[in-house]
């Protein structure tokens, strides 16, 4: 397949385009910065650019917002986008978008050749590549910024119902379960979603919200 490199690190970019001359790929472009990266692409046309996230000039994410404007005007390039540590901020920009041609992959895995080259064959062919830790730490992330996922499943019912319109007592009818029961599950509710006890809102009502906004 034909590649573009794109990596400050000179070392790096040597490395990667023996190994891939070795696997019988090309090279077409090996870079050190966005703008160049932007360029060669242009140029180009790859089958897929691999692509490390922060880069110049500005050496912050410079690399994930080449690769961004690379789907964006070029979606039959794939991006298997390469990171020294799992950035969970810069990957989850990446996924909000069409995840076909497209890669994730923490750089300690470049020196895992056989899987290296095997995700790019993936990204090429179309598919998605995620490195297990970054998948891990996204989903740890989303556990610890979504309050509704600490709700038990009892917890969950209840406060459906409580969108729905349904009184306490009548979600303690439905459930077959006490008033008592319905209420102390209605604040364990409140508390577990952290609503403020300000008394100008309804605790129920923020709840209800954000629900609804889910």
């Amino acid at each position: 397949m034909r590649v573009i490199l794109a990596d400050d690190s000179v070392l790096l970019r040597e490395g990667l385009t023996r190994l891939l001359d070795d696997a019988g790929h090309e090279v077409v472009a090996a870079v050190g910065d966005a703008p160049a990266l932007l360029d060669a692409v242009e140029r180009h046309r790859p089958e897929v650019a691999v692509i490390d996230v922060r880069m110049p000039p500005g050496h912050k994410d410079d690399g994930l917002r080449a690769a961004l404007e690379i789907r964006e005007r070029l979606p039959e390039v794939g991006a298997l986008v390469l990171s020294q540590y799992v950035e969970q901020h810069y990957a989850a920009r990446l996924l909000a978008g069409p995840a076909e041609g497209l890669g994730y992959l923490l750089k300690d895995r470049v020196s895992e050749v056989a899987e290296f080259l095997d995700s790019l064959e993936r990204v090429r062919a179309g598919g998605t590549v995620l490195d297990p830790e970054v998948v891990r730490r996204l989903m740890a992330r989303a556990a610890r910024t979504d309050p509704l996922s600490t709700l038990s499943p009892r917890e969950s019912e209840v406060l459906r119902l409580l969108a729905e319109g349904f009184v306490n007592a009548a979600i303690a009818e439905r459930l077959h379960v006490s008033l008592s029961t319905v209420e102390k599950h209605v604040n364990a509710i409140m508390e577990k979603l952290d609503l403020p006890r300000d008394p100008g809102y309804s605790r129920r009502v923020l709840a209800i919200l954000r629900y609804l906004d889910a």
